[in-house]
């Protein structure tokens, strides 16, 4: 089975595709915040030059956030409009999952740090676990502050990663390490995803299986929150 991945919630544009003998392509593109621009011609490239024609495409994996607004519905409406065409399985999978996918074999607790803007973050800690990694805390958006105060509670190493890792690096308290990975890939989303859908936990391509993958904001949009303030 031939699965897409199409991962938008950060600033990069990620898709991936991936077949019975592993991964078949992946294109990357970090060019600001012109996910809508990119996303479809990077998937008719990735297409064409992994040959493989889009009615292939056997099942649909999308990014679901947390991360920015604007670009995980740009991903969310992509994916769903091709999975409803195509009647395929859609699968949607949260950034901080996908982030903390390919550090699966360390033993440290792994925190996955998304940068929320407005000097806070977005997170949830994992440890490894047969196959993969399970998360062992509920995702939350906060101040770097309650961060470091729920890593000292943990009194465990913790493997930081993400873009909010990166940013906040030097206000992380002792006892975290940053590893090199900023942002989810669909490399990640497509292996994930395959699993899901043969496993038929992902829904389907009719309405109930699409309505069931929804955007995971953990904060309200800022024009929500600049509209009730003012």
């Amino acid at each position: 089975m031939i699965t897409l991945g199409i991962e938008t919630a950060t600033q990069a544009v990620s898709v991936a595709l991936g077949g019975d003998d592993g991964l078949l392509g992946v294109i990357e593109v970090m060019q600001g915040r012109r996910h809508a621009e990119i996303l479809v011609p990077a998937i008719e490239f990735l297409c064409r030059q992994s040959k493989v024609a889009v009615t292939e495409i056997g099942a649909i994996g999308v990014d679901i956030g947390p991360g920015l607004f604007t670009g995980m519905r740009v991903g969310i409406a992509s994916a769903k409009a091709m999975a409803q065409a195509l009647e395929v399985p859609l699968v949607g999978i949260s950034s901080l999952d996908l982030l903390a996918f390919p550090l699966r074999h360390t033993a440290k607790v792994i925190a996955s740090v998304i940068d929320a803007r407005k000097g806070e973050v977005f997170y949830a800690f994992y440890l490894s676990s047969p196959g993969g990694v399970q998360r062992v805390s509920e995702p939350r958006a906060c101040s770097i502050e309650d961060f470091n105060a729920d890593v000292m509670a943990r009194g465990q190493d913790v493997l930081a990663v993400g873009d909010g890792a990166h940013r906040y690096r030097d206000q992380f308290d002792g006892g975290v390490e940053v590893a090199d990975l900023a942002h989810p890939s669909a490399a990640a989303l497509v292996h994930l995803a395959r699993a899901r859908a043969l496993r038929a936990d992902g829904g389907s391509g009719g309405s109930g299986g699409l309505d069931a993958v929804q955007p995971m904001y953990l904060r309200a949009p800022d024009a929500q929150i600049n509209w009730s303030t003012r």
